[in-house]
């Protein structure tokens, strides 16, 4: 069966910088597209990032050019460095996996983290 594990969420101030991780159980993981979502006002969850099996990235507007998304298969883990954090960026951030692909919607992801606590102050 497998398995999401998250960690890398703190409190920060706006500018800072955190580097969430997501560690995958099973041997299956490079086949996996993976992706970081987070809840929003009006959406259960809201897409940040995700990234291909081949590696290609995916970022929504309100997070490009400062947060990037990265994969290490070797170590079964996924990334999210998040620089210039700003308040807006408070939220619990949600690693999940899917076999079907990359989508911007949650609802394609079959593998869920139990998320990790971003919390930016100005």
């Amino acid at each position: 069966q497998v398995q999401l594990v998250e960690s890398g969420g703190g409190s920060v101030q706006a500018g800072g910088s955190l580097r969430l991780s997501c560690v995958v159980s099973g041997r299956t993981f490079s086949s996996y597209a993976m992706a970081w979502f987070r809840p929003a006002p009006g959406k259960e969850r809201e897409f940040v990032a995700a990234i291909k099996s081949g590696g290609s990235t995916y970022y929504a507007d309100s997070v490009k050019g400062r947060f990037t998304i990265s994969r290490d298969n070797a170590k079964n883990t996924v990334y999210l460095q998040m620089n210039s954090l700003k308040p807006g960026d408070t939220a619990v951030y949600y690693c999940a996996a899917s076999r079907a692909g990359v989508s911007y919607s949650y609802r394609l992801y079959d593998i869920w983290g139990q998320g990790t606590q971003v919390t930016v102050s100005s």
